[in-house]
């Protein structure tokens, strides 16, 4: 049975395990405070914290594990990337105080120092531009750093940037793009590396058919190339004779949700009737 790392709290623990359940791996844990779950099949599940899951995948503790990418690269580990789960995104930045006079990174001088939970990655940030900064390591709230006179500027993890802006800090550079990823042992053999295509395969097919729904309509056939321009498809509309339908036909097609509205207004326009729209738990291409 293959062991996949997975969060044990917060946000991203939560998003993890509305995914998998998704994709037909229930995590069925003994309790709220089980260190192990089975997902069913071939995987079981271990939580651990997000910020160990590159040690424990890189040291073939497990064979896979999802945590974010800032703590893969924070790490510094050998890791296989399989897939971007498209959640928990964020950006790790420099940010200064508004009356710094730092507007960009060039303005960050020798000697500075800089208030970051990512040491590593924020060194490596400066030395690359040949900036000589002291990084000054913290284990949260980077961003009071400045206020408290212990850093100059600080690196730190912004989704929307409204916490920094809180806290009278500007954005100056972006040093990652950061967002939940599943990642796999390098050394897998092949029957690991089997199980984890099949997994992220699974995985992807509930991504995919996020955002979609799946519509029917019976249009006139007059209207079909009208109609083929407003459901385009994956592959264009799915056409289907109607019994009994005379000048009618039914369309099948996915549609993406954020245009549904004007979607169903256009298919109403044309002449379309008995317009159902459901939602899709799982798409393969």
């Amino acid at each position: 049975m293959l062991k996949i790392a997975l969060p044990n709290k917060g946000r991203l623990s939560e998003e993890v395990r509305e995914l998998f359940n998704d994709a037909g791996l229930e995590v069925r844990a003994r309790g709220e405070r089980a260190l192990t779950a089975s997902l069913g099949g071939e995987f079981e599940a271990i939580f651990v914290r997000a910020q160990d899951i590159p040690e424990f995948v890189a040291d073939g503790a497990a064979q896979a594990g999802v945590t974010g990418w800032d703590l893969v690269n924070e790490a510094g580990r050998e890791l296989e990337s399989l897939m971007d789960l498209e959640f928990g995104r964020c950006r790790l930045v420099v940010a200064a105080r508004d009356e710094s006079g730092i507007t960009r990174v060039e303005d960050v001088k020798d000697g500075m120092r800089v208030a970051s939970c990512f040491p590593r990655l924020t060194q490596a940030f400066f030395q690359e531009r040949g900036q000589k900064v002291t990084v000054v390591p913290v284990s949260g709230a980077a961003e009071i750093a400045p206020h408290l006179g212990i850093a100059d500027i600080v690196v730190d993890l912004t989704s929307t940037g409204s916490t920094l802006k809180m806290n009278g800090l500007r954005e100056v550079s972006t040093v990652l793009e950061s967002s939940a990823r599943l990642v796999a042992y390098p050394r897998n053999g092949a029957e690991a590396r089997r199980a984890l295509e099949e997994l992220t395969q699974a995985l992807g097919s509930v991504l995919a058919a996020r955002g979609r729904r799946y519509l029917m309509a019976n249009v006139p056939k007059t209207s079909l190339e009208q109609v083929r321009e407003v459901l385009p498809g994956l592959n264009g509309p799915t056409v289907v004779d109607v019994m009994n339908g005379g000048h009618f036909v039914a369309v099948h097609a996915v549609v993406s949700s954020k245009t549904l509205y004007r979607t169903v207004n256009a298919l109403k326009a044309l002449g379309g009737q008995g317009i159902l729209v459901t939602r899709i738990e799982r798409l393969m291409a």
